[in-house]
């Protein structure tokens, strides 16, 4: 069994459009880095939080990194699968230290990464027993510390790769879809902050007009049925949302301008990712992709005074993975 394990857990765009709260993609980079090590002392300890200037408690009972660690720990020994010895007279504990590389209340799942993180590297700890599928669960439990809710449409793609759709909740139904070979992702992150409660309490008691329902279900299967048929055009003309952007775009200083502008660039289609601030684009090639990041970068400083950042590749297949140690 190995003493120490090194695990990296990439950002995720939820929502992806029409999809809200049961659609989301996995990203190449930002992500987050989780170590993690054996302990003498039952439980688990978060060591040290880096890259998150000072934000992040290291309470394990509030940090949705300790909560998914404990969580996997806690079905581990419950069900026997630790592969340590069952008489051994004191239950293993767990040491972590996670590394935030991305930003907080971004829109790009940041507490999922951890969350992903964290499960993935104590399961990983005590030589993998349990699936992918078997872990979202406890990275769920994590999510549910950071946003009241056990949302899924981020720590499944964060943890599974690729595009997923949340079918059910309960039970909990995720299905795997594919994506086009020529398919890229532009995701331009502005130098603000959105909450993700803030967000969501925009939408708490809200009702929408039938209308905007049934655009938003058309476009859902056109998504859907584009990724199927690899069909790039009718995926990009499938990112309307009708009811969920209207609300959160006055939550992002310049979203008009900067959706305008990717659109203008090539993107295929341009939303808001997850709660915002982010916004991804689609595009054809990492040609278009690039030079749509570039001009939404430019539109944000332009239209609202802010930098930004911006990540441009494929949809990463892959989800979270165990890093090599030097």
């Amino acid at each position: 069994m190995p003493p120490h394990v090194r695990v990296f857990a990439p950002a995720t765009v939820s929502n992806v459009g029409p999809g809200f709260d049961v659609l989301g993609l996995a990203l190449n980079q930002p992500g987050d880095v989780v170590d993690a090590e054996l302990a003498d002392a039952p439980g688990v300890e978060i060591v040290e939080v880096t890259g998150d200037d000072g934000q992040l408690t290291t309470d394990p009972t509030r940090n949705v990194v300790g909560v998914a660690a404990q969580s996997v720990l806690s079905h581990l020994l419950a069900t026997g699968r630790t592969g340590l010895d069952p008489e051994a007279a004191r239950a293993p504990g767990v040491r972590l230290w996670l590394h935030k590389q991305m930003p907080l209340a971004s829109g790009l799942g940041s507490s999922a990464a951890s969350s992903v993180a964290g499960a993935v590297a104590v399961n990983e700890l005590f030589g993998a027993p349990l699936t992918r599928r078997e872990l979202l669960a406890h990275a769920m439990a994590g999510e549910r510390v950071a946003s009241g809710a056990a949302h899924a449409d981020n720590a499944a793609p964060g943890l599974l790769g690729g595009c997923v759709l949340i079918r059910s909740y309960d039970p909990l139904d995720v299905i795997d879809l594919p994506v086009p070979a020529a398919l890229r992702v532009a995701v331009v992150h502005p130098h603000c902050l959105v909450s993700t409660q803030k967000a969501r309490a925009l939408l708490r008691g809200r009702g929408f007009v039938i209308e905007h329902a049934v655009a938003n279900l058309g476009n859902l299967g056109a998504l859907v049925s584009g990724l199927h048929r690899g069909d790039l055009e009718l995926i990009g003309r499938s990112i309307e949302d009708r009811m969920v952007e209207p609300l959160r775009a006055a939550l992002i200083p310049g979203y008009a301008q900067v959706k305008s502008a990717a659109l203008r660039a090539g993107a295929l289609g341009c939303s808001i990712s997850g709660s915002g601030p982010s916004v991804f684009a689609f595009a054809a090639s990492d040609e278009v992709a690039t030079r749509v990041a570039a001009a939404m970068r430019d539109a944000f400083h332009e239209a609202a005074g802010l930098d930004a950042d911006s990540f441009v590749g494929p949809v990463n297949g892959t989800g979270a993975y165990r890093l090599d140690l030097p």
